[in-house]
């Protein structure tokens, strides 16, 4: 269980998950965090965080390196390859250069030293807890354009496509051999259909599915 159960992570809230197997090191620093007002879980060990991760956690990680068995790259290791959008701050007692090379190359946001500059600290969750919520709001938006292209037949979905790229109704029923009654029937359906009202829309409509990943 984390060392103070008691601290639960609210639903949609921004949440400091600290992984330290230091209890002095984690009750200073559950201290510090909750007095900038965040919420905080701590874990004196980072298999318990791992198995109660669950992929949809709000806020970010802040993690020692140097812990018997699970190391905090073994960690960031895992959440990669989970997917995870977490943001990363790791700290440590015994830092060098190549672990602080390693630690940004695999995407943490800060690579403290211990003792921990409170300062430091606080300015980098604040950006971890900014790059979480963007990450997320790039995700929401994303979804949705995606159910809404989705929701096109094959011949709006071609249409659709055109338009995001400039093309004038004529342009589009010369290239698709149809008539241009036809193409402006279309482009009220895609419309309707993506509840959008121009074409600036549907090219946002559009950027935002593919911030999300492949185009359905």
């Amino acid at each position: 269980m984390p060392t103070n159960p008691s601290s639960t992570a609210a639903r949609g809230e921004p949440t400091v998950y600290l992984v330290d197997d230091d209890a002095a090191v984690r009750d200073a620093l559950c201290l510090l965090i909750r007095s900038v007002k965040l919420n905080v879980v701590a874990y004196g060990d980072p298999a318990e965080f791992l198995r109660e991760f669950t992929g949809d956690e709000v806020g970010c990680l802040v993690i020692d390196i140097r812990m018997p068995v699970l190391n905090g790259f073994a960690v960031q290791e895992r959440l990669q390859s989970a997917k995870s959008a977490l943001p990363i701050i790791f700290i440590t007692g015994h830092g060098d250069l190549a672990q602080c090379r390693r630690a940004f190359q695999h995407g943490a946001v800060d690579f403290l030293t211990k003792p921990v500059d409170e300062h430091a600290l606080l300015e980098s969750l604040q950006k971890a807890i900014r790059l979480n919520d963007e990450w997320r709001l790039t995700r929401s938006r994303g979804h949705s354009a995606r159910i809404a292209i989705a929701k096109l037949s094959s011949r709006e979905r071609a249409v659709f496509d055109l338009l995001c790229e400039g093309m004038a109704n004529k342009v589009i029923a010369e290239k698709l051999k149809l008539s241009l009654r036809t193409v402006e029937a279309y482009r009220a359906a895609v419309l309707e259909k993506t509840d959008t009202s121009s074409i600036a829309d549907l090219a946002r409509l559009q950027l935002f599915a593919a911030e999300s990943g492949s185009l359905p």
